[in-house]
């Protein structure tokens, strides 16, 4: 599957992530940071010292106020920006895949990053390890994924995402409280999932903040969860945990199961709104270029 168009490509090359928190990594970067540097951005104004450097004074205000003062500058930083993928059985799901979906969004939000220099990590959950049943490939494509950084990387980075298959339990909780606490410092982070995990969201997504990310939420759902079309008797697999559950469900129950199912997406999106998190709503189905060149530049996680 190709997972972006060539026009789309050359139509998210003109966008830049927008972090509203200035970038604290150490790596350098194109992102402007509290650090002073010397790129040529100019911050501040200190005086001077003996043993400062005689290039940097500012002799313009030495003219003016008869005293000495070194010129600062903001060095620029990488933003490191973390995408949590669901890779979860229940993301096999509908047509067109939840997860098909969701890898589209990755790569693009990914492509935008690499494009500005921006270092990338493609976080799956459930992890991969030597036990989990992955192949050879997918195990270096999880590895490679880790940190990705420059644009050169991209038809790599595509690769290796195109690689991923879904499977297992989510454990969303616990990915996003790991995921948190392994970073070496906070950024970006995006978190695309059905949420659709028993044990809930609510610790994860709180640690993500507390660790001072600035969090994006995606949750994507299939046509099919958002409106069913099948109705009967019917016995239900949960995907993940194998149960079974034998239900009647007639057209008149129609109302009340979407019903249920919009709750559970306000009380989402009401969590996310409270904690400063942007929310986003995005059947499988929905139009690529809908999400990622109206929703997400309206609501300013790039421009």
């Amino acid at each position: 599957m190709s997972l972006l168009t060539p026009e789309l490509l050359r139509r998210l090359e003109q966008f830049q992530l927008l972090a509203a928190r200035r970038a604290k990594s150490s790596a350098k970067g194109e992102r402007r940071s509290r650090a002073r540097g010397q790129s040529v951005e100019f911050a501040d104004h200190r005086s001077y010292v003996p043993g400062d450097d005689f290039r940097y004074l500012d002799w313009n205000l030495f003219g003016r106020l008869d005293k000495l003062f070194l010129k600062l500058y903001e060095e620029e930083r990488e933003l490191p920006v973390r995408i949590f993928l669901d890779t979860s059985e229940s993301m096999t799901f509908g047509e067109p895949r939840k997860f098909d979906f969701a890898r589209q969004v990755a790569a693009a939000i990914g492509y935008v990053a690499l494009c500005g220099f921006d270092r990338v990590s493609i976080i799956p959950f459930p992890g991969g390890g030597s036990g989990s049943g992955k192949t050879s490939a997918e195990l270096a494509a999880l590895g490679a994924l880790r940190a990705v950084r420059g644009r050169k990387s991209s038809m790599q980075f595509f690769q290796n995402i195109s690689t991923l298959t879904a499977g297992g339990g989510a454990d969303l909780n616990e990915s996003l409280r790991r995921g948190a606490i392994e970073a070496r410092a906070a950024g970006l982070a995006i978190v695309l999932s059905d949420f659709l995990d028993p044990a809930g969201y609510e610790t994860g997504l709180t640690a993500l903040v507390g660790r001072g990310f600035q969090v994006n939420v995606v949750q994507i759902l299939a046509p099919e969860e958002l409106a069913p079309t099948t109705f009967g008797d019917l016995r239900l697999v949960d995907s993940e945990s194998g149960g079974l559950q034998e239900v009647t469900f007639g057209r008149y129950r129609m109302k009340a199961y979407q019903q249920t199912v919009q709750n559970f997406i306000q009380r989402l999106r009401e969590f996310t709104t409270k904690r400063g998190i942007n929310f986003f709503m995005a059947p499988s189905n929905m139009d690529l270029q809908d999400l990622l060149l109206k929703q997400l530049r309206k609501s300013e996680v790039w421009g």
